[in-house]
């Protein structure tokens, strides 16, 4: 063995992904052109991490974890790979499957927590009706099955019997979403997409459900993908953080890096943007201007219209997600400038 390979051994943690996305592109054929509404995104998520997926609303957070399942919804063209290794059993290509193979993967394997439980329920059955025809159409065994989501919904604190028995007009917000996402954990897959679990949850059930998934990921040994638009909300939970725009991932890092040292004039305006406690209405920092059309997404890098240290190279060339620091990227040409120009203030002591 020499001696590069015995470094990279003892140096560097080993790389263990259990999806990995490369180039995925969505579009939509609209009368008035191509729209793209996820743009050659390529990321990987390790095993046992939680990745959370930010930015602001349009842009293309759902749809990307839409393509995770492959259920960008018709006439959408899903391109690019979706590469999921089970940790027993051979890898896959998603957006390859179909039928019986596609099914399996969607719930047993990788399953979703959509945005709104309201909308997530039949409203005229009762929840039991959701679990037991889940269970029927993958073949699980019914009794076993049930006995499982009972535990499931005892682990999330909600009382089983009165839960199953219940429709959902009949329970609260905070029981409808554990509710689903006890569903979701019903087949014991391997990673679980939230998309923006917490919305339109009050502040104390948003924490609530925060430390609830901490638990259930734990206990039930998950990789998790956090979609949402709250940075205060996936700080706390996510390891590493994607920052989205304009249907593109303009930079990944570690969850503290990020936080505190943002490397691209997104998402340092981004944090800027997000109140806290400490801070009056005058200092929150709204992001100027408007995400972009995505039939027409600017020439160069898409966020030079609003970005304040941009100049006539980010018209006109698009930078590449490149690495700025080990495990952090950003596609950016200027993150120094960008460091020194827009400082960042997280209020207190930053946590």
């Amino acid at each position: 063995m020499s001696e590069t390979e015995m470094r990279s051994e003892t140096d560097e943690p080993a790389s263990d992904p259990v999806l990995e996305i490369k180039n995925a592109t969505v579009s939509y054929e609209m009368s008035r052109g191509r729209a793209r509404v996820l743009n050659d995104v390529s990321v990987s998520v390790e095993r046992g991490e939680t990745l959370g997926v930010v930015g602001e609303s349009g842009s293309g957070k759902s749809i990307f974890a839409s393509s995770i399942l492959d259920a960008v919804e018709d006439p959408g063209l899903l391109e690019g790979d979706v590469i999921f290794h089970p940790e027993n059993g051979e890898s896959v290509n998603v957006p390859d499957l179909d039928g019986g193979d596609l099914r399996r993967v969607r719930w047993d394997e990788i399953s979703m927590v959509f945005q709104g439980a309201m909308s997530s329920f039949n409203p005229t059955q009762p929840l039991r009706v959701h679990f037991e025809e889940t269970l029927e159409a993958h073949n699980e065994d019914k009794d076993a099955g049930m006995e499982r989501a009972r535990g499931i919904l005892r682990d999330l604190n909600l009382e089983p019997d009165k839960v199953l028995g219940s429709y959902q007009h009949t329970l609260s917000g905070g029981q409808r979403q554990r509710a689903l996402l006890a569903l979701s954990l019903l087949l014991e897959p391997e990673v679980l997409v939230l998309d923006e679990p917490t919305a339109a949850l009050d502040l104390l059930m948003q924490r609530t459900i925060l430390r609830l998934l901490q638990t259930v990921k734990e206990e039930y040994d998950l990789t998790m993908v956090f979609i949402t638009h709250d940075l205060p909300i996936v700080a706390g939970i996510a390891d590493r953080l994607a920052v989205m725009y304009a249907f593109e991932l303009v930079e990944v890092g570690e969850t503290r890096e990020v936080m505190r040292d943002g490397s691209h004039p997104y998402t340092r305006m981004l944090l800027n943007s997000t109140p806290n406690f400490e801070m009056s209405v005058e200092d929150i920092n709204p992001v100027e201007g408007s995400s972009p059309d995505p039939v027409n997404i600017p020439v160069g890098c898409p966020y030079h219209p609003r970005c304040p240290v941009s100049d006539d190279r980010c018209e006109e060339e698009k930078p590449a997600l490149v690495e700025v620091e080990e495990g952090h990227q950003a596609a950016c040409f200027y993150t120094d400038r960008a460091k020194d120009e827009i400082e960042v203030s997280l209020g207190g002591d930053g946590e």
